[in-house]
């Protein structure tokens, strides 16, 4: 449990030495009728996932590893919108513990340092998994990798917040922020208003934007610049064909080649 003072909404907290996925463990609470709010932080996982099946690497106690079960009164079309609302807590509990505010590349990431000529480091991921009953949404799990610690052999593009802060990072004092900034947002996920505004602040910390993006589909590939966020949370990508709103896809920021110059 977390300490006396701490959000109760997600005070039921379970540690792992070890587990296959946390968000495994919580999908099965979930199943169980385990009640919103529970969260279940691991040391390492074996068997930790990412988007589209990929697996998520981390030496034992490198990064924050963690899932929550929410139960958000919402369509299952609206979901994503728990990733967002996890992303900007996590973002806002680096900043409060770390001195780090990282951006959001849409729609799973933090990451920092992202620019047209350096490109980004990726600091967390974010996978969220859903249970619906018929047209119901039953339950969100999301589930947060985040570096904490830099590893013997980093995964390629990965950076680390004790890098970032130049020094020691308390991960229970990491994980308790970030559960009382969840908490903070979290009702805002209740209705339409709530879920305009968690987007607004989404579209401010958004390092997509602007930027020229490759975003792989289930039906294929588009290639273009992403120029929007719709009021549900949507890419809006301009290609050379018109513009189109994107759902879900995994994004890759593509690098602006500066041109040569004159002589050469």
């Amino acid at each position: 449990m977390l300490p006396e003072g701490e959000p109760a909404r997600f005070g039921d907290v379970r540690r792992r030495e070890r587990t296959d996925s946390t968000n495994r463990e919580v999908l099965d609470l979930a199943r169980a009728g385990a009640p919103e709010g529970v969260v279940v932080v691991a040391d390492h996982q074996s068997a930790g996932r990412g988007r589209r099946g990929r697996a998520w690497v981390a030496p034992p106690g490198t990064a924050l590893m963690a899932s929550v079960l929410l139960r958000p009164v919402m369509d299952p079309g609206s979901a994503h919108l728990a990733v967002a609302c996890v992303a900007l807590a996590a973002a806002e509990a680096c900043e409060e513990v770390a001195g780090v505010r990282p951006a959001l590349k849409w729609p799973n990431d933090l990451v920092v340092d992202d620019d047209d000529a350096g490109g980004s480091g990726k600091l967390a991921g974010i996978l969220a998994e859903t249970l619906v009953d018929g047209s119901r949404l039953d339950a969100v799990v999301v589930g947060m990798g985040l570096n904490l610690v830099r590893s013997p052999a980093p995964p390629a593009g990965a950076v680390f917040l004790e890098d970032l802060a130049g020094g020691a990072v308390d991960r229970e004092q990491l994980l308790r922020a970030w559960l009382d900034r969840l908490d903070r947002r979290y009702p805002s996920l209740a209705g339409p208003a709530g879920r305009r505004a968690l987007v607004d602040d989404y579209r401010r910390c958004c390092a997509t934007l602007g930027r020229r993006v490759r975003v792989a589909l289930d039906e294929g590939t588009l290639e273009g610049r992403a120029v929007g966020l719709t009021g549900a949370g949507h890419l809006v990508v301009e290609t050379a064909g018109g513009r189109h709103q994107v759902g879900a896809g995994d994004v890759v920021h593509l690098r602006t080649v500066a041109p040569e110059p004159p002589g050469r």
